[in-house]
């Protein structure tokens, strides 16, 4: 919940001119406020960032106060909408029965969904991290099209926390990730305190496809140094 629409203009004109050295194949989705997406649209177009949503609703339209249908993403040209970020599970009751009824409604309206999974701290000190997330991925991928997907390994301990999970870790959660799939090359990203001074260490990793970014996308030079990671 960061940025007015000035604001998110703002951050647009220090951001681009960065990407002028970005490597071709490098995929790039800013994932703003619903109030953005507009703003952020006509700007973006007939650039190469992609833009996203934070969240949408499973039904097409009806009594749900507050909620967001598929069909007004896609009037603003989104692409891409987080599905069951580690916030709305924690704060919002998000449960995986919700999850996959987003994720079927992302498809259903041609968006790709970025599925988040991750444990809590407790979970992980308590060893249940892989039968976590395998359960998480069991329920919430019921009849989901695995070859329209991203997925992002959010450990939720090391969100804001100044913790971060190791790269090699994080190498070896998401690749128990990839071997729960059936679709070999969906990619997979990590996110928890992704930062320009870990980034290159996290891509170097054989498993870890691409980052989901929290507080280091608000300012543009750091957000564009994690783009044009070495």
């Amino acid at each position: 919940m960061y940025k007015t629409q000035e604001e998110s203009s703002e951050f647009l004109q220090g951001f681009l001119p960065q990407l002028e050295q970005t490597p071709e194949g490098r995929g790039i989705v800013l994932c703003a406020p619903f109030t953005s997406l507009d703003v952020m649209s006509k700007s973006l177009h007939n650039s190469r960032v992609q833009l996203g949503a934070q969240n949408i609703h499973w039904e097409d339209s009806g009594a749900y106060t507050g909620e967001i249908a598929g069909a007004m993403l896609k009037e603003l040209n989104v692409r891409y909408v987080i599905v069951g970020h580690s916030e709305r599970r924690q704060y919002f009751g998000e449960t995986d029965e919700t999850v996959n009824k987003r994720l079927l409604a992302a498809q259903r309206h041609e968006l790709l969904p970025i599925l988040c999974v991750g444990e809590t701290k407790q979970q992980r000190d308590a060893g249940e991290t892989e039968s976590i997330i395998i359960n998480q991925l069991k329920q919430d991928l019921v009849d989901v099209k695995q070859e329209q997907l991203v997925i992002a390994y959010e450990p939720i301990w090391a969100i804001g926390t100044g913790e971060t999970c190791e790269a090699l870790e994080a190498n070896r959660v998401i690749g128990i990730i990839r071997n729960q799939l059936e679709v070999e090359d969906v990619p997979i990203q990590y996110g928890g305190s992704v930062k320009p001074n870990n980034i290159d260490e996290i891509m170097a990793q054989p498993e870890i496809d691409g980052v989901l970014v929290g507080g280091a996308s608000l300012k543009p030079e750091s957000f564009a140094r994690i783009v044009n990671y070495q």
